[in-house]
């Protein structure tokens, strides 16, 4: 029954409408803004056929790749996530000797990018679908020593919202920023603070995803972890809350293997360095924090895999995720070869590894790059630099010991000398 002027409404009546009234001027007010490009359709997966697709990949290959699905939830909030785990040559190579490595794609919903990597990098690893210029049979050997954990979509509810509309929303499914989420300087805000890029939950680890990310550096104790974004090209070690780098030699190998992999792969154009420092902003409570001081993850690492700098700020589709094919598929290509690198660099630096790396990769064809070769002698010497290094350091620190040693010794006599025959003197003249 409509109200007229003849029926006033009920004083109770006026007093919830005005509320929903307010209720809904507030959500217009919050809601981030739209993009201006859409999601390309004919490019990207959606959220649900690239699981489809990751499940039928699995089913055809049960004798390296297996996957687990895990469940958490926290007052009224569940998260479901696939893990997809590699592991090459399982009765030929003992698994407590090999390296382990975990990789995790959409942690923030806008960066379709990421998961579609995670895809043709799975791809790669079990029916070897091609790289322009690269010859995978050479590359088995390095995977009989590795295990690898995949989270191809970390953040399954915060994509559903951006497939949705909400393309320029990062968050998960109740509005929180699951790289703030972890309890490394959690909670911290830094002056440009924004609720709606970095809201970091109630507490914690109050986010299920958070929770899960957190029991499987637990159980899987992984040795590099590499937790995959978009917005630029970056290769960042920890910190992200302050503008600094560890100290000592865990840093010290870290920085190597970005390096090299940067030098190798990315002639030298990706950003090197801690993300606090090099990204331009203090980041609090993120995954790279806790797996370096918290979990003791000997290398982990934020990969930032594409941005378009001409983007608007509010052109969010465009502005983390190439929106036509040709560098669509440049992006794929490049960072799928990126990640076999790291690989062969990870055997290669880690201490203990038990597999000497013979340059596998070395030569092959970057998209729409020239060949790279490197003669044996320069192979040879980049293998053997790092071990080289570590014995010139430690012969040098040696010599020096020794001279500070013999200085100490020498400044110690002559000072004795020049006591006993100042001494000599003052008694022969007494």
């Amino acid at each position: 029954m409509a109200l007229t002027s003849a029926h006033p409404a009920p004083p109770l009546l006026v007093s919830r409408l005005l509320a929903l009234a307010l209720t809904l001027a507030l959500a217009s007010a919050r809601k981030i803004p739209a993009s201006i490009t859409p999601i390309s359709r004919d490019l990207y997966h959606s959220s649900d056929s690239i699981l489809g697709e990751i499940k039928a990949l699995v089913a055809r290959n049960s004798d390296s790749l297996t996957m687990d699905t895990v469940r958490a939830s926290n007052k009224g909030y569940s998260a479901e996530m696939f893990v997809v785990t590699f592991n090459h040559a399982k009765e030929t190579v003992k698994d407590g000797s090999k390296i382990k490595i975990m990789l995790s794609f959409g942690q923030h919903g806008r960066e379709l990018i990421t998961s579609e990597v995670a895809l043709s990098l799975l791809y790669i690893l079990t029916e070897k679908r091609r790289i322009a210029g690269v010859d995978l049979s050479s590359f088995e050997k390095i995977l009989e020593h590795l295990v690898i954990k995949v989270v191809p979509m970390e953040n399954f509810n915060g994509r559903k919202r951006v497939e949705a509309g909400e393309l320029c929303d990062r968050r998960n499914g109740r509005g929180v920023d699951l790289n703030r989420n972890w309890s490394v300087d959690w909670g911290k805000k830094e002056k440009d603070y924004n609720p709606f890029e970095e809201d970091p939950g109630t507490a914690p680890f109050s986010e299920p995803e958070a929770q899960i990310m957190q029991e499987l550096s637990k159980s899987f104790k992984p040795h590099i972890w590499v937790n995959v974004h978009s917005g630029m090209e970056a290769l960042f070690m920890p910190y992200d809350h302050k503008n600094t780098t560890p100290d000592g030699a865990p840093s010290q190998l870290m920085r190597s293997l970005l390096e090299n992999l940067n030098r190798r792969h990315f002639q030298d154009s990706c950003l090197v360095g801690s993300g606090g420092g090099a990204v331009g902003y203090l980041a609090h409570g993120t995954t790279t924090d806790y797996l370096y001081d918290i979990a003791k993850v000997p290398m982990p690492f934020t990969f930032e895999i594409y941005g378009d700098e001409k983007a608007s700020t509010d052109d969010c589709f465009k502005m983390f995720n190439p929106v036509e094919k040709t560098t669509f598929d440049r992006v794929i290509n490049k960072w799928c070869m990126a990640f076999l690198i790291l690989f062969e660099e990870g055997l290669r630096i880690l201490p203990g590894s038990q597999v000497a790396s013979q340059g596998a990769l070395d030569n092959w064809v970057p998209m729409g790059g020239e060949i790279l070769e490197r003669n044996a002698d320069e192979k040879s010497g980049n293998e053997n630099r790092q071990l080289e290094g570590l014995d010139l350091g430690m012969q040098e620190l040696k010599t020096y010991f020794r001279l500070f040693i013999i200085s100490t010794f020498l400044l110690m006599f002559m000072f004795c000398s020049r006591i006993s025959k100042n001494r000599n003197r003052e008694s022969g003249n007494f």
